[in-house]
């Protein structure tokens, strides 16, 4: 067996220069550099005059303050319901659909009932209450005449502004009224006289007046 050959040490290290206690020389612009800050604490303990209730330390924030998602969004809205709750809640609807069907069918049961049961007791007190017969048609042939006034008011006696059953009933009225004059045995001996007089009566009943 043969050793290994030790290779003789070329490098050496230099030795350093011991630390300058002078002060370090002015820079460039005459000023000279910043001296090091002293980073050395007095105490490595910052919070040493501090002091601090441990009690004022415990918080415990609920679900709304440490979540940006409020938990009670939509709870109301998405219960979890069983399979069995929904079946009930199913049934339930379907039993109120049913017994208000039947109320409706009671209901029109008894109406009909009503009007088939005759009324029976003293009818004295109703007959005084409802008004009389006469009354009755004395106030529907007032509001008839009146309802006939108002339209012979509202009849336009313009030719040109009446509606084609109004002119068709004027010009009836005005040839039976030219056959009454020609009929007349006067016109044949005075025509003059009979138009002036039939002019004369027919102003009178445009105007309202007696003849």
């Amino acid at each position: 067996m043969v050793g290994k050959v030790r290779r003789p040490r070329l490098h050496h290290a230099a030795p350093r220069p011991p630390p300058r206690l002078d002060p370090p020389a002015p820079g460039p612009g005459g000023r000279s550099a910043p001296a090091a800050k002293d980073w050395n604490f007095s105490s490595s303990d910052i919070f040493s005059g501090l002091t601090i209730d441990p009690n004022s330390l415990v918080k415990k924030l609920d679900l709304d303050s440490r979540s940006t998602v409020s938990f009670r969004t939509g709870l109301e809205e998405k219960t979890l319901l069983s399979k069995k709750e929904k079946m009930k809640l199913r049934k339930e609807r379907w039993l109120q659909k049913i017994e208000s069907v039947k109320l409706a069918k009671q209901k029109q049961k008894a109406e009909a009932k009503r009007k088939a049961t005759p009324v029976v007791g003293d009818m004295q007190p109703l007959m005084e209450a409802l008004p009389e017969l006469s009354d009755l048609k004395a106030v529907i042939k007032g509001k008839k005449e009146s309802q006939r006034h108002v339209k012979a008011k509202a009849e336009p006696a313009d030719f040109c502004m009446m509606k084609q059953a109004q002119k068709h009933r004027l010009l009836e009225q005005e040839v039976a009224q030219f056959h009454e004059v020609i009929a007349d045995p006067r016109y044949k001996a005075n025509p003059l006289l009979v138009v002036s007089e039939h002019l004369s009566k027919r102003l009178r009943q445009e105007e309202g007046k007696p003849l």
